[in-house]
């Protein structure tokens, strides 16, 4: 990946409002990146300064291995989920660009 598209990544995730949730595909794609596994990889490597608890797995699942820190973070911007998963038809982020 190059730096680019690193930073792109980066600013979207940042982009990302309290309120809403985006898709490691979602993010992905408007960076113009090959996979949203690269998304993730940002996240672990480079993220410590992002929201990381708005981008979410496709079917709107949170991380298992912070789950219950995502779902706390995300409860207290107003996102709400049932059980372990939030509805991306209701907070899927929207950018307008």
């Amino acid at each position: 990946m190059d730096e680019q598209t690193h930073e792109r990544i980066r600013e979207l995730i940042a982009a990302v409002p309290a309120g809403n949730v985006a898709s490691y595909g979602d993010i992905a794609a408007l960076a113009g990146a090959s996979n949203p596994r690269i998304v993730g990889w940002v996240l672990r490597e480079d993220g410590f300064d992002l929201p990381w608890h708005r981008i979410l797995r496709a079917d709107g699942t949170v991380a298992v291995h912070k789950q219950q820190e995502q779902l706390d973070r995300l409860r207290a911007e107003g996102v709400l989920a049932k059980g372990a998963k939030i509805d991306m038809k209701v907070y899927r982020w929207d950018p307008e660009f």
